[in-house]
């Protein structure tokens, strides 16, 4: 990998984690966030401005936005607690912010050479692998997004035939936004996490884009 890279939520943990690693692989890398640049994935207007001022192409783009709790709404355990609010917030956050990223990728991605752009997901998204249930919002929110990355793909496919645009389960990564929910669920350090993204991201070629990946390089199911 080499080149110049865009990690978007980059003052998170996962995102602040690829930042480094990606640096440390010899990358440029342009960083977006909200805590640092005021960036607001959720906010069309802020979106446009921000990216639209950017001096592309990236070899690789990231989207590392995301949340499980907004505004103190912690994950449903049954179909009963959800609420609209609760529910809106997730697909707003969730799907609706990297769609709007996508919006961009076109402009940003190089035109004749390879380029990926890799949005964080989550396997909870994943209707085939539901056993539990629970999380109902999150797991739409999720579930909306592979949808957004797997139509942007066929489209970007037509103009960008080089290009690479999936979605990614980080496995469960010890982080502030996880720690409540560890319980007894092995999870990673971000470096380590960040680490097998990219060897999977090193991995992907054209004939991967649409697909829905995990941290080792296996399909997950949608």
């Amino acid at each position: 990998m080499s080149g110049q890279a865009l990690v978007i939520g980059a003052s998170g943990g996962i995102g602040g984690a690829l930042v480094k690693a990606l640096e440390e692989r010899g990358l440029r890398v342009q960083t977006l966030s909200r805590s640092v640049d005021g960036f607001d994935i959720t906010d069309q207007a802020s979106v446009d401005r921000a990216l639209g001022s950017l001096k592309g192409p990236y070899d690789l783009i990231i989207v590392a936005t995301g949340a499980l709790e907004i505004d103190g709404a912690e994950p449903e355990k049954t179909i009963r607690a959800i609420s609209q609010q609760a529910m809106t917030d997730q697909l707003t956050l969730n799907a609706v912010g990297p769609a709007l990223v996508l919006r961009h990728a076109a402009d940003l991605l190089p035109k004749d050479t390879r380029g990926v752009f890799a949005v964080m997901s989550a396997r909870v998204g994943s209707i085939g692998d539901n056993r539990l249930g629970g999380w109902i919002s999150y797991r739409t929110a999720k579930a909306a997004v592979n949808q957004v990355v797997h139509t942007a793909s066929i489209e970007l496919a037509r103009s960008h035939p080089h290009s690479i645009c999936v979605a990614m389960h980080p496995g469960t990564v010890k982080t502030q936004f996880t720690e409540k929910y560890l319980g007894r669920h092995p999870a990673t350090e971000p470096s380590e996490a960040a680490a097998h993204l990219l060897d999977v991201i090193d991995g992907l070629v054209p004939d991967d884009t649409g697909q829905f990946f995990d941290w080792a390089g296996k399909a997950v199911p949608w």
